[in-house]
């Protein structure tokens, strides 16, 4: 099984003015935190709603520091169940986001897009593949043979070289 986790972080950030300019640090930041080692992670800004339904900016401003809720979209592979999922990507994110708290917001299962490729692929497709290779493998097995008859000229023995 697959899973798609989205993980919200709440990362802070001094010295700005504006929501926009937070937004951009803070993206810049985590970028700069999660990469290059988890460059697989998108990172999107957060969704922040009142109790009563209204939206509110992913920033909060006060005395020139923000908080800013970003969310992190990160892919696992081959796990059991979703629990597995989620305790992997907190703990992949979490390593890489030191002091920053985080929360898993959604799990997904997906199916693998290269199994469906596989299945949607016809005969005649196949056939037509199996002539091409049989033809290259023909005419590249006579070509490695003189290949390696010049290897053995232009390559010294391992023996001769040690003397």
């Amino acid at each position: 099984m697959h899973c798609r986790v989205v993980v919200e972080a709440a990362v802070p950030v001094f010295d700005v003015e504006t929501e926009d300019e937070a937004i951009r640090i803070a993206i810049s930041k985590t970028g700069e935190m999660l990469n290059p080692d988890l460059n697989y992670v998108e990172i999107n800004m957060g969704e922040r709603t009142t109790p009563s339904g209204e939206e509110l900016p992913p920033a909060f401003i006060a005395a020139d520091e923000a908080l800013v809720a970003l969310e992190l979209e990160m892919s696992v592979f081959n796990v059991e169940r979703e629990e597995h999922a989620s305790r992997i990507a907190r703990k992949e994110i979490g390593q890489r986001l030191e002091n920053i708290p985080l929360e898993v917001i959604s799990i997904e299962e997906f199916e693998d897009e290269d199994e469906d490729d596989d299945e949607s692929t016809t005969d005649d497709e196949t056939e037509s593949t199996d002539e091409t290779e049989s033809d290259e493998s023909t005419s590249t097995e006579g070509s490695s043979e003189a290949t390696d008859d010049d290897d053995d000229e232009i390559l010294p023995e391992f023996e001769d070289l040690v003397e």
